[in-house]
């Protein structure tokens, strides 16, 4: 079946793709529907806005040939064997590169993306193990989580006290960072109770976990999961009373958060700075709020750029179909990408392949965000 027999079946998004030469199925495998499906849709958004963008602007020019892009979705609902699955549905019609947003589903595909048909893996995930593996054929987004240990443990043990409670999300990726934060907390003199975490994606009423974590009297509450579960965690934490700080995972959002909680609950806070707060990201968000009528976070930002870059890599390689090509040529994409598609400051990409771009953390005091320093960066 060819790439062009793809409209039938699946939804096709991306204007202007009739009047190309060739259309580029481009695939995503996230979750669109259940707790974490707000999380996947803004992954999805950044893929989709970059796709319409380079449609409405003619489409690339590979090897003398006009092409246009369509995006391809399906829904995993955060499950890792259905991310598998939907990863071998879009590669047997022929689509070679592949976008996935959580880390369970990423591990369980980068052994699928070296064999045949191979593809190029598009990671959003700041999971280290994503790395580590070492596999040829992934694009790696997002900067790696342990860029943020020490610098949220030690900011957040000063300000209240080394007692960290712990309430987390369940995923793959939650309890990653549940021992990784464990870890960092221990190390810098503190104490740690029992987890607590719960599935964020499915559980409704936070008030029984935190009630378990605020019982042994914690200064800090590790939280996290994606953005929306995350500000009902803090909600219920601070209708019962707790006045310590929290340190959010990397997944949720600040700028989303708001949304959902007063301000005022996020003060004590550590997390990542909400993209808007970002040097350059001006035309970024407005172009963004723009079209989907909400506020950006780094999960359209770094998806939207991701995009970008695949597109200038595969007219630098000159094919659209051999991912192997494709990925020799990001760093050199990434270089060339004009600022209005960069959104972050972005230096190349890896030899390992992991984009390397700016990342800012902020702690939230009075409604405020203080930029915190990285002594350590890891790429």
């Amino acid at each position: 079946m060819t790439k062009r027999s793809l409209i039938p079946l699946f939804l096709a998004l991306g204007a202007g793709s009739a009047l190309a030469d060739k259309v580029v199925s481009i695939g995503f495998s996230g979750p669109l529907s259940g707790g974490a499906a707000l999380y996947g849709k803004d992954t999805q958004s950044g893929v989709e806005m970059a796709i319409n963008e380079l449609n409405r602007a003619g489409g690339i020019t590979v090897g003398g040939e006009k092409v246009t892009f369509r995006l391809v979705s399906l829904d995993d609902r955060y499950l890792p064997n259905e991310t598998a699955t939907n990863v071998r549905r879009l590669t047997s019609q022929g689509i070679d590169v592949v976008f996935v947003p959580h880390a369970g589903g990423i591990l369980a595909v980068q052994p699928l993306a070296v064999r045949d048909p191979n593809f190029l893996l598009v990671a959003y995930s700041s999971e280290p193990k994503i790395l580590d593996a070492k596999s040829p054929m992934t694009f790696m987004l997002p900067p790696r989580y342990d860029n943020y240990l020490q610098p949220f443990v030690s900011t957040q043990m000063k300000a209240f006290g080394k007692k960290l409670g712990m309430v987390g999300t369940t995923s793959a990726y939650g309890k990653q960072w549940a021992d990784a934060v464990t870890e960092e907390w221990k190390k810098q003199g503190g104490t740690v109770g029992r987890d607590n975490g719960v599935d964020y994606s499915t559980t409704v009423d936070y008030s029984s976990a935190v009630t378990k974590a605020l019982a042994e009297k914690p200064d800090v509450l590790f939280i996290g999961g994606p953005s929306q579960p995350t500000a009902l965690v803090v909600k219920a934490a601070r209708e019962q009373g707790f006045k310590g700080g929290f340190i959010v995972m990397d997944q949720a959002k600040f700028e989303q958060m708001d949304t959902v909680v007063p301000r005022a609950y996020l003060d004590g806070s550590v997390g990542v700075l909400p993209t808007k707060e970002f040097p350059g990201t001006q035309l970024f968000v407005s172009q963004y709020q723009r079209a989907y009528k909400k506020i950006p976070t780094s999960e359209a930002g770094l998806n939207y750029m991701g995009m970008n870059v695949i597109a200038k890599a595969m007219e630098l390689a000159g094919t659209t179909d051999n991912p192997q090509a494709i990925r020799a040529q990001l760093n050199a994409a990434a270089k060339a990408l004009p600022l209005s598609k960069t959104v972050y400051k972005l230096a190349g990409v890896t030899a390992g392949g992991h984009v390397d771009a700016e990342f800012l953390i902020a702690s939230v005091k009075n409604g405020k965000y203080t930029r915190l320093r990285v002594s350590k960066v890891f790429k």
